[in-house]
């Protein structure tokens, strides 16, 4: 497997799950449906997708391992006999990756629109300090 150049960096210890979630998200996406992201406030924001032609029981909106799904599913109409068909009813399936602790807020649907707010939490700066002692650290080992 091909490591990220970002993620090459011996200073960057512990995101080999971050970079696992980013590679599944860039895999995941085609370009359908367009979507815009926007700042919504100081601590919000807000995604939103042109899902015209999905009614709320088509989507479904999930948060998995710290990704955002979004999934669309149109059920086809039996009984329609269609001349000709440039709106395509296509399925989809969007991800985003949420940082730590960033919470979905709320689901709307409105006039093709479908609008998902993101609350970020105000990060508060921990300091520790960890006590230097004289000698050399014995190595824990994890037990099977």
């Amino acid at each position: 497997m091909n490591r990220t150049v970002i993620f090459n960096s011996p200073f960057l210890l512990g995101f080999e799950r971050l970079e696992q979630l980013l590679e599944r998200t860039a895999k995941s996406g085609d370009g359908y449906p367009p979507y815009n992201i926007e700042q919504a406030g100081e601590d919000k924001l807000r995604i939103t997708l042109a899902v015209a032609g999905f009614s709320r029981e088509d989507l479904q909106v999930t948060v998995e391992d710290r990704q955002l799904l979004i999934r669309g599913k149109q059920s086809e109409g039996e009984d329609r006999n269609f001349l000709h068909r440039g709106i395509a009813a296509r399925q989809f399936q969007r991800a985003f990756v949420l940082a730590e602790g960033i919470e979905v807020t709320a689901a709307s649907l409105e006039h093709g629109l479908l609008s998902i707010d993101l609350e970020r939490p105000k990060s508060n700066t921990i300091v520790r300090t960890i006590e230097i002692q004289a000698g050399r650290p014995a190595l824990r080992r994890s037990e099977p």
